[in-house]
């Protein structure tokens, strides 16, 4: 103790220490204490990659998950999807369909306004959709708007614009979408940000560079944007003309880190009120105060370019998927973090078919025998007299962490094993492995990689249609786009996907989904690996966050989390 102190003193310090540690350990995730933290003590301390920086700030554009948390924060749509991805109004105060499911009448909240005051009306809603899908302004996933009627035509460049035709704003308060087909999932499409609504003022003065300015009220969300550092981070505060229920914290600071790992070690350092768990870590961390686990709706798969020599022959591709043992990856490389899984559609979606096996019939465990008997017969037809014939074969893929590196490695390495095959492992950044896919489509540019997909909302759909259907965003292996022998099954699967788009009987609906699912599986469409789990460490002082299955926190759920002393 320092000079001078009385042992009274000192005890009576023990005391109230002893006082707050019990408080700390009985309380759990809920924190020391429950009083309220002064409105300057109101700052969360939230990580995302940016490898330097996130992909995008705009909400036309995005199509991963890290650049979607804090577009979520501050851009909002004429729909939501809350903690249980159920739809909710958002802009939207009512909405109603009619034409036999053809046209939806959405209704505006009164009074409406961006961030910096400026009045939001049906003229913006429509203006944004219709900018997502104008092919001026580049966007990969415009597709997510493809119901809308004459979508072909505008990002096609048939026709200028859709506003007046199948986008209307007959009022300033009221939106009328029609669209081509009756589409159960229709409401569900416009939860993504690619129908949020952005300030027209803002992308007419600045251009493509209009995210730059986003403080000057790019949005109408929760948060509202301070500064924004490219390479560093967001720095957001409340947005206090929000519509809806307003957060009860001052500042979001959204930090930018290269992976998790680095999030991890900014989180020990006392640096981050919250963070993913690495792998390595997680029994360790399993029994500290603060750490929660939510199964997620997230599938990371190795996705093979049928455009590209090897894999433009289903029994090569097929050996490739039997190689590898899942069980054994998560297990040894993933510490039992996640579940190995065969699937497309994730554990806890509409559609998920518990019937569905891997190519051939198999397990997640593969089967290596099967694998060098199809590769022996892919071979064949395909030309090569043994695998030294083979072209140069490299995996392309983003590392989230040191055990996401180490089970990519560990699954090159089954290949090596097994099929005898020296896979090369090229390691890029996020943005880079987003470029390198986005221009994979109709191309040989890349040969194969990692990805995941995270639900964008509960459908089968987004995870079918979107990745298996001739024309989509994320067909970027390039499935029933392609001249193989098996190409006229691939089309089957396109044709029996577009008749459960539009099924308006439930079960049959789904049963085609399945059917579809299993085929794709089967062609090697996707080579799932398994489904996650996101572990996370949240402060103790931090009251009320929890993430929903897509990793996300809705917009009205920012009005429960706050600060306690």
């Amino acid at each position: 103790m320092e000079p001078g102190k009385k042992p009274v003193l000192f005890l009576m310090t023990c005391l109230c220490l002893l006082t707050m540690l019990l408080a700390a350990c009985g309380g759990g995730s809920s924190g020391p204490s429950s009083t309220k933290a002064s409105d300057d003590k109101q700052t969360l301390r939230y990580p995302v990659v940016g490898d330097p920086d996130i992909n995008t700030f705009d909400p036309a554009l995005v199509q991963d998950t890290d650049s979607n948390f804090p577009i979520q924060a501050v851009f909002t749509g004429l729909v939501t999807l809350d903690a249980n991805l159920q739809v909710k109004p958002q802009l939207a105060e009512s909405y109603q369909q009619s034409d036999g499911g053809l046209t939806w009448t959405f209704k505006l909240k009164p009074n409406l306004t961006f961030s910096n005051g400026d009045k939001l009306t049906s003229e913006d809603v429509v203006y944004s959709i219709n900018r997502t899908i104008d092919p001026a302004t580049k966007s990969s996933v415009s597709g997510y708007l493809q119901l809308v009627k004459g979508y072909k035509d505008l990002s096609g460049g048939k026709v200028k614009t859709l506003i007046g035709t199948s986008l209307l704003a007959p009022d300033p308060q009221t939106v009328v979408i029609k669209i081509s087909q009756p589409a159960a999932y229709f409401l569900q499409t416009l939860s993504y940000p690619t129908s949020y609504v952005v300030n027209k003022k803002l992308v007419e003065k600045y251009g493509a560079q209009w995210t730059d300015h986003v403080e000057e009220g790019g949005g109408a969300g929760p948060w509202k944007v301070e500064k924004y550092t490219h390479n560093k981070g967001l720095e957001l505060v409340r947005n206090d003309a929000y519509y809806g229920a307003k957060p009860q914290m001052k500042r979001l600071s959204v930090i930018f880190y290269k992976d998790q790992d680095s999030m991890y070690r900014a989180f020990q350092a006392q640096q981050l009120d919250f963070t993913p768990v690495p792998s390595t870590n997680l029994e360790q961390e399993r029994s500290t105060p603060g750490f929660k686990e939510t199964p997620i709706l997230t599938i990371r798969y190795i996705a093979m370019n049928y455009l590209v020599k090897p894999f433009d022959n289903i029994k090569i591709r097929q050996a490739f998927a039997l190689a590898i043992n899942k069980d054994l990856i998560v297990q040894s490389a993933m510490k039992n973090a996640f579940t190995p899984s065969n699937h497309v559609i994730p554990k806890g979606m509409p559609g998920y078919d518990e019937n569905l096996t891997g190519p051939l019939g198999t397990g997640t465990q593969g089967d290596a025998n099967k694998a060098k008997q199809v590769l022996a017969e892919g071979l064949k037809e395909a030309g090569y007299a043994s695998v030294s014939a083979l072209p140069p074969i490299t995996l392309t893929f983003y590392p989230r962490n040191q055990n996401f590196k180490d089970a990519l490695t560990a699954i090159a390495q089954m290949w090596q094993t097994t099929l005898g095959i020296k896979v090369n492992i090229d390691v890029v950044t996020r943005p880079k492995l987003l470029d390198l896919t986005t221009a994979t489509k109709n191309n040989g540019s890349l040969q194969m990689w990692q990805a995941g997909w995270n639900a964008d909302y509960p459908d089968p759909q987004d995870w079918l249609t979107l990745f298996f259907d001739k024309g989509q965003d994320y067909n970027q292996f390039n499935y029933g786009q392609n001249k193989m022998q098996d190409t006229s099954a691939q089309l089957d699967v396109q044709k029996k996907l577009e008749q459960a788009d539009q099924e308006q009987d439930a079960t049959k609906r789904m049963q085609l989904y399945n059917e579809a699912e299993q085929q794709a599986i089967n062609d090697v469409g996707w080579l799932p690996l398994w489904q996650e789990k996101v572990q996370y460490l949240v402060r103790t002082n931090v009251q009320n966050l929890s993430l929903n299955s897509q990793q996300l926190i809705p917009p009205d759920d920012w009005s429960k989390i706050y600060i306690t002393q």
